[in-house]
């Protein structure tokens, strides 16, 4: 071996050193928070978060997670988040991958500057439409089932997160789809297929896992959403989500934290769950080689 292959050898094993430091160092950060809000879960009643943070608890006491369970909202909380996040996921998707197919493979007059203005209504911040998108719910009052609007209603909360979600989807997928090899939709051409036999066929089997990418970040993203749920349903109980449900744990004047923390642990279970199941099925790449002659 001679020395410029030492020295090389040398400067790898140091730059994967360095490396592998930032990133353990990045996780014991990123990951501290989370222990610790695992660890004040199974504390004993307390109005005041212990100083200095507990990594490991003194000890395993689920009177926390009982009283959560045993919330009189708790259900309905569960019940609505679920239906909430899974009608909005499927609805939500559907559109953006016609969307994002019509952007990719449809050549339309004046598409370019209509998906800049897809990438424009990205840059607004959600807080600055939640005003407009109010009102219009309220004067959404002409519809059999909805004769007061769709303020404070499952009907208009779902129609707002597929609504402003929509372009963001569109813009991750119009990216997938245009990867498609374009020989790939003239065969179906040729063949006398049309746009519906691509869509169906070609594209959606191919973009399985962009699709379940962005329906997995759109679940999550769905699920522990406040703000809007707040502004738009309000003191409506019936309508109350696990989000919501956790900022009324925050008393006025002090908070119980470990029923905070419980109720925290709690919602994010299904999040975790999900991301250990299909987290080999996310994006990858080389999906269409072989499927056309270079």
């Amino acid at each position: 071996m001679t020395k410029k292959t030492r020295s090389l050898k040398t400067k790898h094993v140091l730059s994967q050193a360095t490396i592998w430091a930032i990133l353990v160092t990045s996780l014991l950060i990123f990951t501290l928070p989370f222990f610790v809000m695992v660890s004040g879960s199974f504390g004993e009643f307390s109005y005041v978060l212990p100083f200095p943070p507990r990594i490991l608890p003194e000890r395993l006491d689920l009177a926390a997670y009982e009283h959560v369970i045993r919330m009189d909202l708790f259900l309905t909380a569960v019940k609505n988040s679920t239906i909430n996040t899974a009608v909005t996921v499927v609805i939500a998707l559907f559109v953006s991958t016609l969307s994002a197919y019509g952007f990719a493979c449809i050549d339309f007059p004046g598409r370019e500057k209509l998906f800049y203005l897809y990438i424009f209504t990205l840059m607004v911040p959600g807080f600055l439409n939640i005003i407009p998108q109010f009102i219009i719910l309220k004067n959404i009052d002409f519809l059999p089932f909805y004769p007061k609007g769709l303020v404070g209603t499952r009907g208009g909360l779902i129609l707002v997160y597929v609504a402003t979600n929509v372009c963001g989807h569109t813009f991750f997928l119009r990216n997938f789809f245009r990867s498609v090899p374009v020989a790939l939709r003239e065969s179906v051409i040729v063949d006398g297929g049309g746009h519906n036999t691509i869509y169906w066929r070609i594209m959606l089997p191919l973009s399985k896992p962009a699709i379940g990418t962005m329906g997995i970040f759109a679940l999550q993203g769905f699920w522990e959403e406040y703000f809007t749920a707040k502004v738009l349903l309000g003191a409506n109980e019936k309508m109350i989500t696990l989000p919501l449900l956790l900022q009324r744990l925050h008393g006025e004047h002090s908070t119980r934290w470990d029923w905070v923390f419980a109720a925290s642990v709690i919602a994010l279970i299904p999040i975790i769950i999900l991301f250990i199941l299909f987290q080999k099925k996310l994006v990858i790449g080389g999906l269409t080689q072989g499927s056309v002659k270079e």
